[in-house]
């Protein structure tokens, strides 16, 4: 059972989430908030294992309240739901913790399909934003390469996480076990000093160029 949190201000479209979530099989929404003010408290009695997040929330916004989230409880997932498709708030989303980004515009099935996949360890986005990430990334591959040490199959797999695949499609596209994805991860991981996904797709995408530091 996937258990799913909301956070919208749009009672309609927060109660039609709920719904869907509800009567999914295999899903089930657990927390629904219309605002962040008492996001710890709520999430923290309900631990859902995906929160998906509005931007345009009233007085804190989403992207504080994705940080907040992943503060307190580092191991839910965080979706971004919004209007918003600009590259400041994807990045800004991004690197507060959230590991995807679905527009509202995206239909009901792909918003539950969304969930799976973020829970199995993917990093699902609406085409558009995908396009918008990968576009920052032309040009980066030798940058990770040379200033971090990755191999080539390591810049691979941390463009196919970017591209929001999972673990396991991951593992079918290049013909490998999922432990030997596992390794790889691991590896990348430790070569850019983070922890997670988002933390990864963060150093690259940082205004900052990456430490002179070698691993």
């Amino acid at each position: 059972m996937i258990k799913v949190g909301i956070v919208e201000d749009n009672s309609t479209l927060r109660n039609s989430l709920e719904n869907l979530f509800n009567r999914t099989d295999g899903m089930k929404c657990v927390v629904s908030l219309n605002n962040l003010m008492n996001v710890v408290s709520e999430v923290g009695k309900a631990l859902p294992d995906v929160v998906l997040m509005d931007i345009g929330l009233p007085n804190i916004s989403g992207i504080e309240g994705v940080r907040t989230v992943k503060s307190n409880f580092p191991k839910i997932q965080a979706m971004m739901f919004t209007v918003f498709d600009d590259d400041e708030k994807i990045f800004d989303a991004i690197r507060a913790g959230a590991s995807g980004y679905l527009l509202k515009r995206t239909p009901p099935e792909e918003i539950v399909q969304a969930i799976r996949d973020l829970y199995h360890g993917g990093a699902p986005m609406t085409a558009s934003i995908a396009r918008k990430v990968i576009q920052s990334f032309q040009g980066a591959p030798s940058t990770v390469v040379e200033d971090y040490r990755l191999t080539v199959r390591e810049n691979e797999i941390l463009y196919s996480l970017v591209d929001g695949l999972s673990y396991k499609k991951i593992a079918d596209k290049y013909c490998v076990s999922i432990s030997t994805i596992r390794t790889h991860i691991c590896n990348i991981y430790n070569k850019l000093h983070v922890n997670s996904k988002a933390e990864a797709v963060a150093k690259v995408l940082g205004p900052s160029k990456p430490s002179s530091r070698r691993v």
